[in-house]
């Protein structure tokens, strides 16, 4: 009985570890697919419809790399995050004066992703260690002058084979980069939503 147990829960475990490492590599694949779309980088403000808004096709900053990703994968960040700022204001940055929330614009902004993130559990180290790094990971640099930017980890190696690439937008579209350590990284988050998320 007991090795039935034991047996059965590690059989579960075995399940439940692929169907994270599915995910993961599933939001990998989504922001590879990003690469394909031309898109100009454009941090305008747009009006979106919400839920499920979007800027322009062919435009969007580094967040809507990360936004895009998710939505292929059937996650709105735009609804998640817009909720979790409604119910929790107070806890989330006030780099722009909002004295309350915009749907329009709040889940585009890199502060905002990285507590939403940090608040569902998905913070992970910063370390100097490119085997840290998992694709489906995201990872925040601070770009200096006050920039923050956003990236998703990919499953495909960097030219020397040391690391894993990047899909982000910093100015060429929604491209792959060898650009890991490149910049100084504030944040390294794993996020997959959860009934309780």
């Amino acid at each position: 009985m007991r090795r039935t147990f034991l047996t059965s829960g590690l059989f579960l475990l075995v399940l439940i570890s692929f169907a994270q490492y599915d995910f993961y590599k599933r939001l990998s694949m989504a922001a590879i697919s990003l690469t394909k779309d031309q898109v100009k980088y454009d941090p305008t403000y747009f009006v979106i419809k919400y839920p499920n808004g979007d800027v322009p096709a062919g435009r969007g900053v580094c967040t809507d790399v990360v936004i895009r990703a998710y939505r292929k994968l059937g996650i709105d960040l735009q609804k998640e995050v817009h909720e979790d700022m409604k119910e929790n204001f107070s806890v989330y940055p006030k780099n722009w004066g909002m004295k309350s929330t915009d749907k329009n614009i709040d889940h585009r902004r890199v502060p905002n992703l990285m507590k939403f993130f940090e608040r569902h559990n998905g913070r992970l180290s910063v370390t100097n260690d490119a085997n840290d790094y998992k694709p489906g990971d995201l990872v925040c640099w601070n770009l200096g002058g006050g920039i923050n930017h956003i990236g998703l980890v990919v499953d495909k190696k960097s030219p020397d084979g040391k690391r894993f690439m990047i899909v982000h937008n910093i100015g060429a579209g929604q491209v792959f980069a060898d650009c890991l350590f490149e910049y100084k990284i504030i944040g390294h988050y794993r996020y997959k939503k959860t009934a309780a998320s």
